[in-house]
């Protein structure tokens, strides 16, 4: 009987199953395992390549099968798909989940340790606080609306809310009962505030201490929270033959629709890591903005990009330079240093 080279493995929350294939890619076997099984499955199999697709939990399973001296390699579910044939259970997709890992040019997703993802974990707990304090300002502003009170957009201006809900002409204004629901999600908008500017000190802690995210913030449109989070939720640079690779990768570069011999180049193809790229966006949109306000260095692309085209193409322009500035940074380890505009 031929030896398991590569087994495919498709996770869920209980039960898993594990599709095995020699070095020629013939299936050996295909079992169905209970989740408190599984490590005693495969602590009894010889090492050999372990696939599984890169969603929820992976990363754990791909550390704890890497203790047992498998090689573990984590897919993209999007390149898994194309290997599903027809219908859907949970032995197809092991098995697909096999054939993929076995293409030469198949690209892997980079297995990351408990620290990187607890790291990242604080920058996503932010990220959730923040979208709770917006849907929370949406709702007190859209309410207010209701008995005729027009509260102006923003957090700091919402703010103010906090004194004038107790103001005479706003409470008398208000039916009781509205009036407390209005005091109770002031509250929890100031408890967001201030879980908030927590998260904020902590990640401006991690940042000084992290040599990565001290390099990263040397570069322009780039502070503690995109630094972290890059440091946190990029893979390694090395695999990226250049920086436009990892421009691709998080979706700053023009989508193709090129054929027979001819270029077609769209817009922006999105089709990356969206939360570096909105972080990306959102840094150069701030080194616009102090452009458009107070010049760009003379003679240098962001002033000639300026002169000539929209303010919010330069803006992803920007990001996509910004992204390429971020690998070059990581791979060779240095800091920032500004390009000096050739003189006449």
């Amino acid at each position: 009987m031929s030896e398991v080279s590569i087994i495919g493995l498709d996770i869920a929350k209980h039960v898993f199953h594990a599709h095995g294939a020699d070095r020629k890619g013939r299936a050996i076997f295909s079992k169905r395992i209970s989740r408190g099984k599984l490590l005693d499955f495969f602590a009894a199999q010889p090492s050999c390549t372990v696939a599984l697709e890169a969603c929820g939990g992976a990363h754990h399973w791909a550390r704890q099968l890497a203790r047992l001296g498998h090689e573990v390699r984590l897919i993209p579910p999007a390149y898994v798909k194309p290997f599903v044939k027809r219908q859907k259970n949970d032995a197809i997709d092991a098995e697909a989940i096999c054939e993929a890992a076995q293409r030469p040019s198949m690209r892997f997703v980079a297995v990351k340790s408990e620290q990187q993802q607890a790291a990242g974990l604080v920058f996503r707990t932010r990220d959730l606080f923040v979208r709770q304090r917006t849907q929370l300002i949406n709702a007190i502003r859209g309410h207010l609306t209701e008995y005729g009170w027009i509260a102006p957009k923003g957090p700091s201006h919402v703010a103010m809310l906090t004194d004038l809900i107790e103001e005479e002409e706003m409470a008398s204004s208000l039916p009781k009962a509205a009036h407390a629901m209005f005091r109770l999600m002031l509250d929890l908008l100031a408890e967001l505030n201030g879980k908030v500017a927590d998260l904020d000190q902590e990640i401006a802690r991690r940042a000084r201490e992290d040599e990565v995210s001290r390099r990263l913030m040397t570069v322009p449109g780039i502070g503690p929270i995109s630094a972290t989070a890059i440091a946190a939720l990029a893979p390694p640079a090395e695999p990226f033959a250049k920086g436009r690779d990892f421009a691709a990768w998080l979706g700053l570069t023009p989508l193709q629709r090129s054929t027979g011999g001819k270029q077609k180049l769209g817009a922006t193809s999105k089709m990356g890591e969206r939360t570096l790229r909105r972080l990306l966006i959102i840094g150069s949109s701030a080194v616009v903005q102090q452009a458009s306000k107070r010049g760009a260095p003379r003679g240098s692309w962001l002033e000639q990009m300026l002169a000539r085209k929209p303010r919010m193409l330069v803006t992803v322009a920007l990001a996509n330079k910004m992204a390429r500035i971020v690998w070059a940074l990581l791979v060779k380890q240095e800091n920032y240093r500004a390009p000096v505009a050739a003189k006449a």
